[in-house]
Order: structure tokens, then sequence, then C-alpha cells
């Protein structure tokens, strides 16, 4: 996809619901695709939507869905949708006293072009014209995420975790702050059909082999032959037969060969096992209020949206053959 993608970003970041609201009007003056609280959506930027959307399509060596078909009518949706929503982004953001300036689209702008294009402005306006954009649309539709951004700033500025739902999340979830058994081991992996190598081996190790140098040039585990067969194993996150035997063995003993679906495998124990222990709440107190306060924003930013499109429901009307579907989305994960 295009370095810059900022078609869906306000309903990405809201995670809005879109609900259908019924058929076509015939009222709906004839340069728009629908009204909301009586602000038109005009036909020429449902048009635009869709040219950049054919873009991406050719783009990406695609065939875009040809007209009446579900596939285009889908595409139709979401534009619409997406338009519809943006409108009633603008108009509520009256309501929370939100706006943005100039400078602040200005310095997103500069933000995308260094991020992307090492701030290079050739790169960046042909990056635009690849996607079919002008430099006004760009700047219309950053506003527009901008203004979404600080609604949810708003929205959820009120949010916070207290100590005690802390504490209570820690004590219901003890499980997930448990750290499991664990010990360093040293392992080389043949395949399957290799076992008299790994005997080989295991007789080389037997008798004063260099378990690194041996690792290094015959295993064929890409996650430790460089380190010489080194890596940490934790309980129960490896397959069964290497797990059992890992946690088996005495500190400096090397195993018989061990078959799992991967082949044969030579282990060595490095160190003893570190049993396994809770781990304090205030080790993990911060992890915890992270969580609880997305959840808590995630949970804000529903229940004002599902007041939002219930406040609209019955001031959006819609061009005939550009009304959405009858049912309600599911809301998008944030």
């Amino acid at each position: 996809m295009r370095k810059i993608q900022i078609l869906t970003l306000a309903l990405a970041l809201l995670g809005l619901a879109l609900a259908g609201c019924g058929g076509g009007d015939e009222n709906v003056p004839d340069g728009a695709v629908a009204l909301v609280d009586g602000e038109e959506i005009t036909k020429a930027e449902f048009d635009a939507l869709m040219s950049r959307a054919k873009l991406s399509y050719s783009n990406n060596k695609q065939d875009f869905p040809k007209a009446g078909t579900p596939e285009y009518r889908t595409l139709q949706n979401q534009a619409v949708a997406y338009l519809v929503q943006q409108e009633k982004y603008r108009q509520k953001a009256e309501d929370l006293d939100v706006s943005v300036t100039e400078k602040e689209v200005d310095d997103r702008v500069d933000q995308l072009k260094q991020q992307y294009f090492g701030g290079n402005e050739k790169q960046f306006q042909d990056n635009l014209k690849t996607q079919g954009l002008t430099e006004e649309q760009i700047r219309g539709e950053i506003e527009a995420q901008l203004v979404s951004e600080k609604i949810y700033a708003k929205v959820t500025e009120g949010v916070k975790v207290t100590d005690a739902e802390i504490e209570k999340h820690y004590n219901t979830h003890k499980g997930e702050y448990r750290q499991t058994a664990s010990r360093d081991v040293r392992h080389i992996l043949v395949a399957k059909n290799k076992k008299a190598l790994a005997d080989d081996l295991r007789r080389q190790l037997q008798n004063g082999g260099n378990f690194a140098a041996l690792a290094k040039k015959h295993s064929t585990d890409p996650g430790s032959k460089a380190n010489g067969g080194k890596l940490t194993v934790r309980k129960g996150e490896t397959v069964p037969e290497f797990d059992k035997v890992a946690f088996e063995l005495d500190k400096g003993e090397v195993s018989q060969p061990v078959s799992t679906q991967y082949g044969w495998h030579i282990i060595e124990a490095l160190t003893d096992v570190t049993a396994a222990k809770q781990t304090p709440l205030k080790d993990v107190k911060e992890q915890i209020r992270q969580q609880l306060l997305q959840e808590k924003r995630q949970q804000a930013i529903t229940d004002w949206s599902k007041d939002l499109n219930e406040e609209f429901d019955d001031k959006i009307t819609y061009q005939v053959g550009f009304s959405p579907p009858a049912t309600t989305g599911t809301t998008a994960d944030q």
C-alpha cells in the first residue's frame, strides 16, 4: 500500500459503528449523495474518493469492481459512510469546542514529509500523484484526522484508573502474571532422517567435543545456530518432547538424541532450573494501569459513538441509490 494512507484514519482512530439509515430520499439535491443535518455530502466528494479507490486497485494490479456488483456496492457504501462520518465529526467538533488551526495542519504535513520522504518535497508530491491526491485534498483529510484525534482526547480526558482497580485486576488474573520455570540450555538440531548424525554428535560431545562449535557447524535451528545452540527455554513453551527433557536434565548433563516434529535434538543443560514464581504487583502495576486505561478509553469512545449515531439517526438522508444497508455494522477495534 501507499506510504500515506489517510482514507480511513478517522474511522480507525475512533472505531465507530457505521449505522444504516433507511432508504433513499428524492429531496436530496442532485449534486449530493447525502444530507447530514442539512449539510450536503457532494457527489464530487464521493467521486473523488471512488477515483482514488480505483487508482489503488490499478496500482495493486487488481481489477476494479464493476458498477452494480456486490463488490462495487460495498466500496460505495464504505465511501459514503466515511464522508457522512466525517461530517458528523465536523459538526460535533463545534459542540465539543474542538478546532484545528492551519499551523497544526502544516505541522502534520511536515511530519509526514519528514517521516516518509526524509523531507523530500518531490517524493512527497510524486506519492500524492500515485494516489490520485492533490495537496489540498491531503490537507483536508489531515484536518479531519486531527479533528478525530482531538475528539478522542476530549471524550476520554476524564478517564482514570485507580490503584484499587489495578489491584482487583491483578488478583483476578494472577495466572497472567506468573513467571514460568526457565533455564539456559544449548541444543543441536538435525533433520529427522539424520539419526546417525545425531548419535555421532552425541558421541563426540561425550568424548570432549566442543558443543558450541558442533552446533554452529551442524545445527539446522536458525534461532540458536549462530549462538552455538544456546537459548533460554521456559516451561511449556517448547514442543512437549523437548520441554520434558530440557527440564529433567541435571546441570551440565547432555541428553540422548530427542525426537520431535522438527528432527533430532541433542540438549545440554547449562544452568539450574529457575523455579516458577508470581510476579509481584509492584512490577506490573503500570502495565496493568495502561491496559485498563486503554480499555476504559475504548469503552468511553464506544459509548460516545453510539450516542452520536443515535443523535444523527433521523438527521441523515441519502440520495436514491446511495443509502447504506439497513443493518448496523460492527465496531472496529482500535
